[in-house]
């Protein structure tokens, strides 16, 4: 057993290198619980390597003075070199318990009032660090360890608070699935709050010679399964306006993932200057940490959508270095990440097809032509969400028929993380639901995949498609400006029929579509469509444009009240 008091900067350097073995031996069983905020699989890799940078500065600045080990300068070490090399959300975090001790570190020896102190000070100064704080994530367990070691005054053994603060962090990380509904959904405990167990179970043997007498921590919990409605043929559910339009519908919000993460460090700044940075970055992205080295250094982490705004936000702030951009989907294409469990239709060929759709009727109706349905009827989907169906599916090929429910970018950007050497992924371009719906109709599975996907595309790009709604608000458009209540006809996504009535908009759209010619109309009708819509345009198309044929399904899909399409 090691002596308990007094201890000299010794005992850092050897906490820091027992911390460096557990999270190596753990590190992989860290990474399978990281589900939260970016299941991205690194959290137990970015605590160890932030934890290697930290060790590392202390074996630099023990080869420049003779190895001697006073508190303070090892433990103003340790947090320099973590903060200069932090990975990740939890790496930032983790660098501020460093910083913390070190800002504690005043005496000769570390003590009881070196651990209080400094896991008080590290809990404060993340809590200042983190944008939005989230109960069940490593900044609870953290608290929890401070709040136990509190309890103790100075004359204490360290070695009975070390016990105490890395026992209650243990009971903290059991609590985190029923704190935050990704972990409980997914049936894990915190990875970041498990990686910080691991260090302060570390400071127990470094300060006792031995590890905590403790039971194992059961990280795997029953999963709380997320009600889904008996009708859905998917539980990974991410809804969106599909075809909004400024003035005419609901606010159409990209609302979609963050596909980087940036770090970087800033030198020659100031409290003020990294205060409007953060300000900054806050319109640009989230899980936004900002942290010190006590020392006139500054560690910077966001996830975001535009990696060259984050870095070009920190030339304001001061002299930037170290710039690290990871991308969210390369790292889940890589490493082989899935969203939660979905259900997909049995299919005995090779090639799969995923549909986004919106409503209960248009979701059978794609699934009954054999389609995986991702469902979208409230919410964006995001990316992340789509590369996961596809990669569940399982299948060599998969054509996808977005339907107008994601962006250009955004379709390219899963494509290219789906794609490897054993899967191709195709992408058709299908703007509406019943352009998926033509394009499904010509579908060959026996065709070559480029073949079948050529086909479906020529189909969906031959059926011009419109849509009728009711305007929300007052907008100019091409065609004069539509008030509240107003029946809008859409060509595609510009306005074409403004009338004060949804019937007569609806007969005055099908006479300017079919102007152009057609053989069949098909109608696929919204949820908030009037009773008898259906039957009226049906009607007005036999009497007005004889031998052409009309084909009418209700979809269920929010915010039109039909779409059309004509072949």
């Amino acid at each position: 057993m090691a002596p308990e008091l007094p201890m000299d900067g010794r005992v850092l350097e050897s906490w820091a290198r027992t911390a460096v073995a557990g999270l190596e031996r753990r590190c992989e069983e860290i990474n399978s619980l990281n589900v939260f905020p970016i299941p991205d699989a690194d959290t137990g890799t970015n605590l160890l390597f932030t934890m290697r940078a930290a060790l590392g500065a202390i074996d630099e600045y023990a080869g420049t003075d003779g190895g001697t080990k006073d508190v303070r300068q090892v433990a103003i070490a340790l947090a320099k070199g973590a903060v200069a090399g932090a990975r990740g959300n939890s790496g930032v975090i983790l660098s501020q318990v460093l910083r913390g001790l070190a800002e504690a570190a005043v005496t000769p020896a570390v003590d009881t009032r070196t651990v209080r102190t400094g896991l008080l000070m590290a809990t404060n100064l993340v809590t200042d660090a983190v944008s939005y704080l989230v109960e069940g994530t490593i900044v609870t367990v953290l608290r929890c360890a401070a709040d136990a070691a509190a309890e103790f005054p100075d004359e204490v053994p360290i070695a009975v608070t070390a016990r105490a603060a890395a026992d209650a962090a243990a009971a903290a990380l059991t609590r985190t699935p029923s704190q935050l509904d990704a972990l409980g959904t997914a049936g894990v405990v915190d990875a970041g709050g498990l990686g910080l167990v691991v260090i302060l179970d570390a400071l127990v043997t470094a300060v006792t010679g031995a590890p905590p007498d403790r039971a194992p921590i059961a990280v795997h919990v029953p999963r709380r399964t997320p009600s889904a409605r008996p009708t859905e043929l998917v539980l990974a559910h991410s809804p969106r306006d599909m075809h909004a339009h400024p003035g005419v519908g609901p606010d159409c919000d990209d609302g979609s993932d963050q596909d980087f993460e940036v770090m970087y460090l800033v030198a020659e700044s100031d409290e003020s200057r990294m205060a409007d940075l953060r300000s900054a970055l806050n319109e640009m992205g989230d899980s936004i940490v900002i942290v010190g080295d006590g020392g006139g250094g500054w560690s910077v982490h966001v996830h975001c959508t535009d990696a060259g705004a984050a870095v070009e936000a920190g030339l304001a702030a001061g002299r930037i270095h170290g710039i690290r951009v990871s991308s969210f989907l390369v790292d889940a294409r890589d490493q082989g990440l899935l969203v939660p469990q979905v259900r997909t239709r049995p299919d005995q060929g090779e090639r799969g097809i995923v549909a986004v759709v919106a409503g209960d009727g248009a979701a059978e109706l794609f699934a009954s032509e054999g389609a995986t349905v991702l469902r979208c009827d409230d919410a964006p989907v995001t990316r992340a969400q789509l590369l996961g169906i596809i990669r569940q599916m399982g299948r060599t090929e998969v054509l996808v028929l977005p339907n107008g429910a994601l962006t250009a970018q955004e379709l390219v950007a899963v494509s290219a993380a789906a794609r490897d050497a054993r899967h191709e992924v195709l992408l058709l371009a299908t703007s509406a639901m019943v352009q998926g719906l033509a394009s499904l109709a010509v579908h060959d599975p026996e065709r070559e995949a480029v073949d079948d996907a050529f086909a479906m595309s020529e189909a969906a790009a031959a059926t011009r498609w419109g849509s009728l709604r009711i305007a929300r608000e007052r907008a100019l458009t091409y065609v004069g400006t539509c008030e509240p209540g107003d029946g809008i006809g859409l060509m595609g996504h510009e306005v074409i029929v403004i009338e004060p009535d949804a019937v007569a908009a609806g007969r005055r759209l099908v006479d300017l579509v079919l102007g152009a010619g057609g053989e069949l109309v098909t109608l696929l009708m919204g949820s908030e469509a009037p009773e008898g819509l259906d039957t009226e345009l049906a009607d007005h198309i036999s009497q007005r444009h004889p031998g052409v044929e009309v084909m009418i399904y209700h979809g269920g899909q929010p915010g039109d009240l039909l779409q059309l399409g004509v072949e």
